[in-house]
């Protein structure tokens, strides 16, 4: 068990934390959340005790261990793949280190001998003789193939090393698991790994995450950061932000009865118990259901851009045609023979082992990049709009984001500042926040003022890079309302699970020998054992 005792945090005059009292108890899996800067990752600082509060104090039960993802991805470069992992449990490795120490002794003392004695004593009962190989097994359920076990770190690709450090933080079942923002560069198999690991882990786990697929898998609770305090709320994500949204609308009835505002909620807690029974938690020893009740149902401060999506004209039956489309980067190919025609009704998830692939295709489906071979036509009747997954060349300008939505518009009436104030205000720069500069902001600010920029545009096809980066929950959740009401065409490519579950209903797959095209739901497309077959032998 953990407990946090009347912390308090300050920064200048700004209080992020005020006499916080919570318990983290063994068995359950908390996720963080709050609006951006509200102190979350601070918080889990605090926990892992790289942090002081300015008051208050962190209890960790006594015996237990706790383990931290570690976010510094060159930390252990001069260190090998295997120990690294074993670092995880830092009192077994320094067991380990003095055991190996006095062994290269040259002169071998009766003191060595009675020291070794005690070591080796000591790390049975940690399981050390089956460290390594527990060590490697992680490993390989995270792709790392046996054969980097024993290379040094910094030989290892960013995306390695992110599955490295995991392993770590997981090794040696700690009582205590922090983390924040798990799945960042993972993929859909590993993820899908992890989730099942958390989903049946027993001891307490607390996350920080955007994914909201994640947090709805994982979480037995939400704990959520909002007036300065910290709140545990039983229940997934999904259950947190539909019950808020219902405390809300229920707050502006004003005359509404008591007794059918309580029924209302009696009837949504039974909804989300008949769902969460279908879940994977209904099989592990998350329980959630037992612990819902009505009065944890409260009304979130949380802010929501409004976005909307608005097409000019709506398109004709040609969208996009393209033919034998490939590309390369330094002479390795990304893809290639790309043939596929679009149809209006089409939303889109473009997929690929390699990142790369997806920005290069939409490079050049956007006359910003030459392809090495083919071509592609739109439709004469369509217009697109499109979020790169890099967009600070869009921002490099001194200007007020009033001028910067500016540059975009086509007619005198659209250069009004009122009318340029709409759009911005629906992704809440309200006031002078509409006055800041473009060349000092945040990478989520820059990406709501791209869909300030593509509502205005009112496209009817919208090209979309990871558009989830750098988004806060709220945001994204509300993106993702947006796009399900859209009624144009959508290419996106999305590491967020939910976004490309709730949005796709075509899969196009990128790869160096050609493309994998299905007419199928996300999570169908990759777990349909057919298609699973092709991508193997198409990546191999």
């Amino acid at each position: 068990m953990l407990s946090v005792n009347n912390l308090s945090v300050q920064f200048g005059k700004r209080v992020l934390f005020d006499d916080v009292n919570i318990t983290f108890s063994a068995g359950n899996c908390y996720g963080i959340i709050g609006a951006n800067g509200a102190g979350k990752s601070t918080f889990l600082k605090i926990l892992s005790g790289k942090q002081d509060a300015n008051s208050g104090s962190i209890h960790l039960e006594s015996g237990k261990r706790l383990s931290v993802l570690e976010q510094n991805h060159n930390s252990y470069d001069s260190c090998k793949v295997i120990e690294t992992v074993m670092m995880g449990n830092k009192e077994l490795f320094s067991v380990k280190e003095e055991m190996e120490r006095i062994y290269s002794k040259d002169n071998f003392s009766e003191t060595d001998g009675e020291r070794v004695g005690e070591l080796q004593i000591k790390y049975e009962e940690m399981d050390g003789w089956n460290a390594e190989s527990d060590a490697a097994a992680l490993l390989s359920n995270l792709e790392i193939a046996e054969s980097s076990h024993d290379k040094k770190m910094i030989d290892l690709d960013s995306k390695q090393k992110v599955r490295i450090l995991l392993a770590q933080a997981l090794f040696g079942n700690p009582d205590v698991l922090i983390m924040d923002e798990p799945t960042n560069d993972l993929d859909y198999d590993t993820i899908n790994w992890l989730e099942n690991f958390l989903s049946n882990y027993e001891n307490t786990v607390i996350i920080v995450s955007h994914d909201r697929h994640f947090l709805d898998v994982v979480c037995t609770h939400i704990s959520d950061i909002d007036f300065g305090k910290i709140n545990h709320f039983s229940g997934n994500y999904s259950f947190w932000y539909e019950s808020s949204q219902l405390a809300a609308r229920q707050k502006a009835q004003l005359n509404k009865k008591a007794e059918e505002k309580k029924k209302e909620l009696q009837d949504f807690i039974m909804r989300f118990s008949a769902n969460v029974a279908k879940s994977k938690q209904a099989t592990s020893r998350k329980k959630m259901i037992e612990k819902l009740n009505i009065e944890e149902i409260k009304p979130s401060s949380r802010r929501y851009p409004g976005i909307l999506f608005e097409q000019e004209r709506e398109a004709g039956d040609q969208i996009l045609n393209i033919e034998n489309l490939s590309s390369k980067i330094d002479g390795e190919k990304l893809f290639s023979n790309i043939n596929l025609n679009l149809t209006k009704l089409d939303k889109v998830i473009v997929y690929s082992k390699d990142s790369r692939a997806v920005s290069n295709f939409f490079k050049i489906i956007n006359d910003e990049l030459q392809p090495d071979s083919g071509n592609c036509k739109w439709g004469i009747t369509t217009t697109h709009a499109y979020l790169p997954f890099d967009n600070d060349y869009l921002f490099n300008k001194s200007l007020s984001l009033v001028d910067w939505l500016r540059q975009w518009t086509e007619v005198e009436e659209e250069r009004e500042e009122v009318y340029l104030r709409g759009f911005l205000g629906k992704m809440l720069f309200s006031g002078d926040e509409a006055l800041k500069s473009s060349k000092v902001l945040s990478g989520g600010e820059k990406v709501r003022c791209m869909l300030s920029k593509i509502m205005m545009s009112r496209s009817n096809v919208l090209i979309l890079d990871e558009p989830t980066n750098h988004l806060d929950l709220e945001s994204i959740t509300a993106f993702n309302n947006a796009l399900k009401k859209y009624k144009g065409t959508l290419l996106c490519s999305t590491q967020d699970h939910l976004f490309a579950q709730s949005l796709g209903n075509r899969i196009i797959e990128l790869t160096p020998k050609g493309i994998i095209d299905r007419n199928l739901s996300f999570d169908e497309y990759m777990t349909d054992p057919k298609v699973k077959e092709i991508r193997k032998k198409m990546y191999a």
